[in-house]
């Protein structure tokens, strides 16, 4: 792509640089090759399945979409709602799943079943009974389970025969789905589970009839019928989950537990299946080992913590000589915990990435949160990782994909031994330049990008540009995390990004300091951090402050401007939050407590009831689609500004979900930012 386009153009149009780039690696057991999706060609946008021989250094297209497909790509609804879910914003093959030998791969594209040899690198395509959700393969390879309508199915490879194992009981009930909580605060979005022998599985029954309906409408469309959504907002009832063992006949053994969160289930040789829970209050989290058999469960361990208990991804696991893999609280760190020993020290485990008898990959962190790396532990820790930058890992046998991003180079860069997997991906029109900070006394990670034409001396108006909340990080080693913000600096502003408490990497108690404390903690984090920066940073104009952000930074924009008019004079605020009370019960109960038991804290950190403090510009951004924030905050927060007498500005994006991935609206989106901000700080 020349180097006569826009940068938000070519944001947009490359989904922010991550079309023709290899993603979602698996290995074989033997080590052998190495799988990944990446587009059939480098001028493609739909992903294809590839191999890499890792003895030959040879990559090898076994799956084209072009070749399997001849119509437009069509989803089925639920399709759509799980790639929501996901944040999926690929075309082609998104997702695929791997016999034990590697020798059959599934996958779907637009709704329809295929699946792969692997060996002589054909794919042809299974009749179904419906729009397929989640296909995979079953561990010996010879059928493949998917999803359709709520009914989980079974087809058999050599036969074509297709029959139903789990069919709901009710209009509101499925099989084999993650429910919305799971999907979009616990990262898990499978609802079932092969036995190694692919003779059974264990599949998740939801009922969703006691949850609360709400409709997402599309004004601009009035003749078009508003989607109604199963929306458990804070303090209201959760889907009803139940996990069932199903046989390949149809009959079910019930398990024998009850529980108000289900985490994970962990399905493997190397021992009984694992199921893990948590309390709604997410302060106990219960791991049983099941017998299939009878549905009977044994509690193989219980965890406990007066505030909250994280999802973390990779465990529980057993080691295939038995040993239970998880990640613990220990002091102010995440450990991994094998058995009954504590096998790390000085690290914060983010996730466990594979399990042998003598090693276990993690990705953690050490004294710098930015940056992330590969570690094997095994009879010592040993870091794999040689990139100073946002590291990980899949392993297969012996070979390890290592996948690393470094502030020096875009993108992400994936190896195995000396072989580069080619990435054809965009090279983005600009380079970020960010300066790493370490602001205040609460050492917060910062990053300040100023234009790449700045002359010393001159003053700037600053824009803080957070996601700010929990579970995420902005400030992370890597060049691509920081290209927006470059590209706002080269508008003329001192563009200043933060970390604050509550972000991951820190340990415990710096995750822990937001409990019942979003409206504090986090702005006055980007309060101090802003300080602090001017103090060494003496080209920051402190009298033209701005702030923008997205989801939880919308939430924190506006709060900046409704709280702190004194420090921040212009906001944007996208899909923010703002009435606690109408967010999901998982995320917001974490937090903030259950709504009932602490209404001061939902009061406390809702916006609703600033808004006639506004006295700064506010421009809010919406997607009127967005089924996860849903447009109902801006809508809420708009009539109170309004009721108040106070002037805002409100965008609503039509169709769009609380992602941006249309071209045009999301290039437009930036521009008329800048334009706004502009005119504000003038």
């Amino acid at each position: 792509m020349g180097n006569d386009i826009s940068f938000p153009r070519q944001q947009a149009r490359t989904q922010r640089f991550t079309v023709g780039a290899p993603r979602t690696f698996s290995v074989s057991a033997d080590g052998g090759r190495v799988f990944f999706l990446r587009p059939a060609t480098a001028t493609s946008r739909a992903n294809g399945l590839w191999e890499l021989n890792t003895a030959t250094g040879v990559e090898r297209l076994l799956a084209d979409p072009a070749a399997l497909l001849s119509d437009p790509e069509d989803l089925p609804a639920e399709e759509k709602a799980r790639r929501e879910r996901t944040r999926e914003s690929g075309a082609g093959i998104v997702g695929y799943a791997l016999s034990r030998d590697a020798s059959v791969a599934s996958f779907a594209l637009s709704g329809r079943l295929f699946v792969a040899d692997l060996t002589d690198g054909t794919a042809r395509e299974l009749p179904t009974r419906g729009g397929v959700i989640d296909p995979r393969v079953d561990p010996t390879g010879r059928r493949v389970a998917y999803v359709t309508r709520g009914t989980l199915r079974v087809v058999e490879l050599e036969s074509g025969e297709d029959y139903a194992v789990a069919v709901p009981d009710g209009e509101d009930v499925t099989f084999g789905l993650a429910e919305f909580i799971a999907a979009e605060e616990m990262s898990r979005y499978r609802g079932y589970w092969w036995e190694p022998n692919g003779t059974r599985l264990i599949a998740a029954r939801v009922n969703n009839s006691e949850v609360q309906r709400w409709f997402i409408a599309d004004p601009a469309n009035p003749g078009t019928a508003a989607t109604e959504i199963a929306y458990p907002a804070a303090g209201t009832t959760n889907a009803e989950v139940s996990l069932h063992v199903v046989s390949l006949d149809g009959t079910f053994v019930p398990v024998l537990v009850d529980f108000d969160y289900l985490n994970d289930v962990h399905w493997s040789s190397g021992g009984a299946p694992l199921i893990v829970t948590q309390t709604r209050d997410q302060r106990t989290r219960r791991i049983y080992a099941l017998t299939p058999d009878t549905g009977a469960v044994a509690e193989v361990a219980v965890e406990t913590d007066p505030v909250w208990l994280e999802v973390t991804d990779g465990v529980p696991a057993w080691t295939p000589d038995g040993r239970l893999v998880r990640i613990v609280c220990e002091g102010d760190e995440y450990a991994l915990k094998v058995g009954d020993d504590v096998v790390t020290s000085g690290l914060q485990v983010r996730r466990v990435l594979d399990v042998q008898d003598d090693s276990i990959l993690i990705a953690a962190s050490e004294d710098d949160p930015t940056q992330t790396h590969v570690y094997e532990v095994g009879q010592k820790t040993e870091r794999l990782s040689k990139a100073d930058g946002v590291n990980s890992a899949i392993r297969g046998g012996g070979t390890v994909v290592q996948v690393s991003a470094t502030l020096d180079t875009y993108g992400s860069r994936a190896t195995v031994g000396d072989h580069v997997i080619e990435s054809w991906a965009d090279t983005p029109v600009i380079r970020a330049r960010p300066k790493m900070l370490v602001l205040g006394e609460r050492e917060l990670r910062g990053a300040l990008l100023l234009p790449s034409d700045h002359v010393q001396g001159t003053k700037l108006p600053v824009l803080m540009d957070p996601y700010g909340g929990p579970h995420a990080q902005r400030v992370v080693s890597a060049q691509n995390a920081f290209l927006a913000s470059q590209w706002l600096a080269d508008q003329g502003f001192a563009v200043l990004v933060v970390d604050g408490r509550g972000t991951p990497g820190r340990g415990l108690k710096w995750e822990r300091e937001i409990a019942f404390d979003f409206a504090g903690a986090t702005l006055e984090d980007q309060v101090d951090a802003l300080e602090a920066a001017a103090k060494t940073e003496p080209d920051l104009d402190l009298t033209r402050v701005a702030i923008r952000g997205w989801s939880y930074g919308g939430y924190l924009s506006a709060l900046a401007v409704l709280r702190r008019p004194d420090v921040f004079h212009a906001g944007i605020a996208g899909a923010p939050v703002t009435d606690w009370r109408l967010y999901d019960t998982h995320y917001t109960e974490r937090y903030l407590g259950h709504p009932d038991e602490k209404p001061e804290v939902y009061d406390t950190n809702s916006l609703i009831d600033d808004a006639d403090k506004l006295s700064r510009p506010l421009m809010i951004v919406h997607g009127l689609a967005d089924d996860n924030v849903v447009a109902a905050h801006t809508l809420r927060l708009s009539s109170a500004l309004l009721a108040a007498g106070r002037p805002h500005t409100v965008l609503p994006l039509s169709g769009v979900t609380h992602m941006t991935p249309q071209e045009q609206v999301a290039e437009n989106l930036l521009l008329l930012q800048v334009d706004f901000l502009k005119k504000a700080l003038a």
